[in-house]
């Protein structure tokens, strides 16, 4: 099984790590979690990316905390069960597409799949926007 090159709108499996979790020292998160890919950007001529990944979550946000509801289809879509989730967008990781925490969401399937071009759209513009405001957070992981 190949692991596909990233691209915005794919969801994939990350051991995300929260901001709050480095501040206590972490280095690597918790537990592995669907995570969005917002941008994909080729680093060197060798094909090698950075990645800027949003959290998906079970846990309700907190009113201080920008995030977009994952709509029932779309979770079916994806794989997904069907617990309601959120996408965290004022909270991101980066790192380099070849870092280890990424891996595969099942022995048969590398990533989830993609989210819908509708709603792939509605988070880029909302991280951008929360980026402009100084309002996004970036875990750097590389």
């Amino acid at each position: 099984m190949k692991k596909p090159d990233p691209e915005p709108g794919l969801v994939i499996r990350y051991d995300y790590l929260w901001r709050d979790e480095q501040k206590r020292g972490r280095i690597e998160g918790v537990k592995d979690r669907p995570c969005a890919i917002i941008i994909a950007s080729k680093t060197d001529d060798l094909g090698h990316f950075t990645v800027i990944l949003a959290p998906i979550t079970h846990s309700a946000p907190q009113q201080s905390t920008a995030a977009i509801e994952i709509p029932p289809q779309v979770k079916k879509h994806l794989g997904m069960d069907d617990k309601r989730s959120w996408i965290i967008a004022d909270e991101v990781n980066s790192t380099s597409w070849d870092d280890p925490g990424i891996v595969p969401v099942s022995r048969s399937r590398w990533a989830y799949g993609f989210l819908p071009p509708r709603l792939a759209t509605m988070l880029s513009g909302r991280v951008i926007q929360l980026f402009e405001q100084k309002r996004l957070r970036i875990v750097n992981r590389e």
